[in-house]
């Protein structure tokens, strides 16, 4: 039988309550909380021999672990995998789990959001909440952008890196699963706030626009609702055009019923507002007869600003100058964007302990709003080769998730039974995008727009998404003793997404031609007042589906069964190895919005079913080493942003992205071989190699159609990845140099760097689908032939971590930390262009807490200065010596304090 020492009682603990999740190990490592609030991990180096009493989702309490000083998490799991645990979080006091991640070995984050984990884009990442399965907040991706989770709400996040059959088959660079505060042993209540700023937004120059009394909440107060009348006419499924269906006079109400100035007018701000956030979190337990009762809850609220001013320009195409191919911006603006984006968020989470059975009901609640304002001025060869262009726009972007999950994990004597049961809604409304365009008339002296010439218009798009996701799970694990201890695991996973999307475009004309001079140089409020409505007779013209789907229906649904089993084949020497089984039926349907005879766009519909195997074998060589090697085969699919033929506007990046119907599934082939070595409590030192072989991976494309430019996706026929990485980390007792700042203080080194190279392979004799036909076409008609690196694929990654911190009972903690990633392929470049590389450059912070005692309650102020180098971001093409900067604009440094108080 296992020992029942107190580390192994609440390892048990930890692994049995990790079978909420796929694989054993998600949880948070156990902590103890020091009298200054430092979280530092549970002493193991005290422990000679510790044998787990609980098995995960295929896990055996019978198998013995060796190993002083592996952490518990690492130790007990089969799998390759990092921890990042609350203390982790707590150092590099990142806002948000991307942030955090960005630390991790071997990740890297782009646009500040998504998670690339070994040069593998964000829809190869597998995103789970507590095991179970997470729809995105942002429904344009069914990955989910990490920066919208709060690291006040999270315990802590495992990185699986190789693939076990518990897991979802969509697993290609790897599973994030971010697990909620639980209940502690002692009850709490937690006060925080904090207020900050950067160097290029706050106190400076930006634009924005009124929207409502409310918006500084996430919420509007209902001024950007649909009119009644709008809404019944969208209501009646009819195109909104002059004609049978609705009269001119019907049309004009409708015009002059919009809400105008408060969507409309951009406003000069020369002093940004300071960031703030707020957050109340608290937990307690209580006995009702047998049955421990725990309630946990927090709720937040985060508000920063952020201006981006800059450069954007794209080229038509290439041009020979004195015999050299060269690329010259067509287009070419200059811009000033302030974005003011509110997080809230809220958990509740119940948790019941009966006996050895142990239940938990979690609820999460994020709305993640984006009010934006942008002018840019320049040139559009399109237009005109030489008259000046003015272009505004104003957005209101409301992304909301909630989440319920509910966790049962009962024992029988050797037997685990674990069922989970998830529900998730995900909405997007982006009411009133509202776009101008004007152009410079030397005779006036000033920007005119009269609604009709070419380069001056004004549009208006309205749009809506739903998502929801389903989950269910049913695991049973089985320990046996069949001469060698080995625990068989089974199990059946359930989901399905479903999602709808419609989009309304108009734009505004005069049905009496051109507006009179002295009108056109009025600004866009007036220039859309009712006044004008009714005078010059201003109509809405509905444009919607003439780019794409005006709406489509999308879902995915997946039948899963998984077998698996778990041995020592001999001392230290442990296999893992099963096979999973997945049914997937995904399809996309652009919709016939108006019932005017079917779309012509073509649908998606892709039917796939897969046997996935893995297999993972660690060997426990020393007390404080082991090796690990894993293969397995998974797949991607393709997202319903990807598929769906539709228009939609990106902020982070500034771009038009559009589906492809065509896409198919991507097959991975995984192999690794990895090395641990645990010197000391705390301290490590890891390194692996990893190979990947991937089929059908999706690029990111540039593409032209007619004069407008867009992102949309293909498949290329192949791909190879490999790469190594390396981890080290160390701590240095500080009290040999003496005196009184250096007692009962340590110094930490922290670094790691991964090394990743892919090849795209395309030769003249592979075939792909064409984006915009369907059509069989050689590859080499949409990639350059030969090889590339895959998109969002950066060769080097490396992280550098230096620190101070108290081991004695107060918190005291400095962290200087350097991050860098090198050029990486955003976009294919269009029509035999380079493509768009983007530069983000290494990146210094610095981060200070310190714990103080107010009236006996703990508390933490604390300090952060982040991109102290100043580096800036810029995407651009390159051909011999010409450059063209898709996109740069200055990042600045930020600045931030904060304090909590702990009851």
């Amino acid at each position: 039988m296992a020992k029942l020492t107190p580390l192994s009682f609440a390892a048990s603990l930890m692994i049995s309550s990790a079978l909420v999740s796929p694989a054993a190990f998600a949880q948070e490592a156990p902590v103890t909380q020091n009298p200054g609030g430092a979280d530092t991990p549970i002493n193991e180096a005290e422990q000679e021999e510790i044998e787990i009493s609980g098995p995960g989702a295929g896990g055996n309490s019978e198998i013995v672990v060796r190993g002083r000083f592996i952490p518990n998490p690492i130790r007990a799991t089969a799998e390759v995998l990092s921890v990042l645990s609350e203390a982790d979080i707590a150092r590099t006091a990142d806002g948000d789990i991307a942030g955090s991640l960005q630390r991790v070995t071997g990740l890297s984050v782009v646009g500040g959001r998504f998670v690339f984990v070994r040069g593998l884009g964000e829809r190869y990442s597998l995103a789970l909440l507590n095991g179970s399965p997470l729809t995105s907040p942002d429904p344009l991706r069914r990955t989910v952008p990490l920066d919208i989770f709060p690291t006040s709400v999270i315990a802590s996040t495992t990185i699986q890196k190789s693939y076990s059959v518990d897991y979802p088959g969509e697993f290609g660079g790897g599973a994030i699963n971010l697990t909620t505060k639980s209940v502690t042993r002692d009850p709490f209540f937690k006060i925080e706030f904090g207020v900050g700023g950067d160097t290029v937004t706050t106190g400076q120059l930006g634009y924005t626009y009124f929207g409502s009394s409310t918006d500084f909440t996430g919420f509007d107060n209902g001024a950007r609702s649909l009119p009644r009348g709008l809404a019944d006419a969208f209501a009646s499924g009819n195109p909104i055009t002059t004609g049978t269906n609705f009269s001119a006079s019907e049309i004009r109400d409708l015009t002059a019923s919009l809400a105008n100035a408060n969507t409309t007018l951009i406003q000069r701000n020369n002093d940004i507002p300071v960031n703030f956030s707020g957050q109340l979190s608290g937990a307690t337990s209580f006995l009702v007869g047998d049955v421990n009762i725990g309630v946990v809850g927090a709720a937040g609220i985060n508000n920063t600003w952020r201006t981006r001013g800059g450069i954007q320009q794209i080229s038509q195409g290439i041009v020979p100058i004195n015999g050299v191919d060269t690329l010259l911006p067509d287009i070419d603006f200059r811009y000033l964007t302030t974005e003011n984006r509110i997080v809230v968020n809220g958990l509740f989470g119940l948790t019941a302990d009966v006996g050895e059975h142990k239940f938990k009901l979690t609820n999460l609640f994020i709305r993640d709003t984006l009010k934006d304002a942008s002018i840019r001025e320049g040139f559009d060869a399109r237009v005109s080769d030489t008259r000046l262009i003015n272009r505004s726009r104003t957005t209101w972007f409301e992304r909301q998730l909630f989440n319920t999950q509910f966790v049962g994990e009962m024992k029988f004597d050797r037997l685990r039974l674990n069922v989970r049961g998830s529900y998730a809604n995900s909405q997007r409304n982006a009411p009133y995008e509202r776009t101008f365009d004007y152009t410079f008339n030397q005779i006036a002296g000033d920007f005119v727009n009269d609604l009709q010439s070419a380069g001056e218009s004004s549009r208006i798009a309205f749009s809506e998404l739903d998502d929801n996701v389903y989950g269910a799970n049913l695991d049973l694990a089985y320990e046996a003793d069949i001469g060698i201890p080995i625990t068989f695991s089974g199990g059946y996973a359930y989901y399905k997404n479903d999602r709808i999307s419609v989009r309304r475009d108009f734009r505004f004309l005069s049905a009496q031609g051109a507006l009179p001079f002295a009108v056109s140089q009025q600004r866009p409020d007036f220039l859309l007042s009712d006044f004008n409505v009714y005078t010059y007779d201003v109509r809405l013209v509905e444009t919607s589906g003439s780019n794409g789907a005006a709406a489509y229906d999308a879902g995915l649904e997946v039948h899963a069964g998984y077998l698996q089993f778990e041995a020592e084949l001999t001392e230290g020497l442990r296999l893992q190895a099963g096979v999973r089984y997945e049914d997937g039926d995904q399809f996309v349907t652009p919709l016939d919005l108006f019932g005017l005879g079917g779309s012509n766009l073509d649908a998606t519909n892709i039917k796939k079913d897969d046997w996935l195997p893995a297999a993972t074998l660690t060997w426990n060589f020393a007390d404080d080493m082991q090796l690990r090697f894993a293969a397995s085969k998974t797949i991607a699919r393709p997202q319903f942003r990807e598929l769906a033929p539709q228009q939609y506007l990106d902020l982070e990046f500034d771009r038009t992205f559009f589906g492809n119907p065509y896409l198919k599934n991507s097959r991975l082939i995984n192999l690794e071989a990895r090395y641990e070595y645990y010197f000391g409590q705390d301290e490590r030192l890891t390194a692996a190699v990893f190979y990947k072989d991937i089929r059908n991976p999706i690029e990111n494309l540039g593409f032209r159609q007619g004069d407008n430019f867009f992102t949309t996706f293909a498949n290329a026929p192949q791909a190879t990845l490999y790469g190594a990485e390396i981890e080290v980390v160390k701590y240095f007792d500080l009290d040999v140099l003496g005196g009184t700042f250096f007692e009962q203080r340590r110094m930490l080194w922290a670094g790691n760097y991964t090394y990743t190279n892919s090849n795209v392979e395309v030769t003249a004799d592979d075939q792909i689908a064409d984006p915009l036909s369907g059509n069989l076409v050689p590859a080499t008609a949409i990639f350059r032939p030969g090889g590339f690196a895959l998109t969002g694929q950066s060769d080097h990654i490396a992280n550098l971590q230096f620190g101070m911190e108290s081991t004695g009972d107060r918190l005291s903690q400095q962290t200087l930390l350097i991050s860098w990633n090198s050029n990486r392929v955003t976009n294919r470049g269009p029509a035999g262009q380079p493509d768009f590389v983007e530069y983000t450059g290494p990146r210094l912070d610095f981060v200070w807490r310190e714990g103080f005692n107010l009236f006996g309650k703990l508390g933490e102020l604390k300090f952060e200065a982040r991109n102290l180098l100043g580096t800036d971001y810029v995407e651009f093409q390159q051909l011999n010596s010409s450059v063209i900067r898709n996109n740069a604009y200055d990042i600045g440094r930020g600045f931030q304090v904060s304090a909590s108080l702990q009851f």
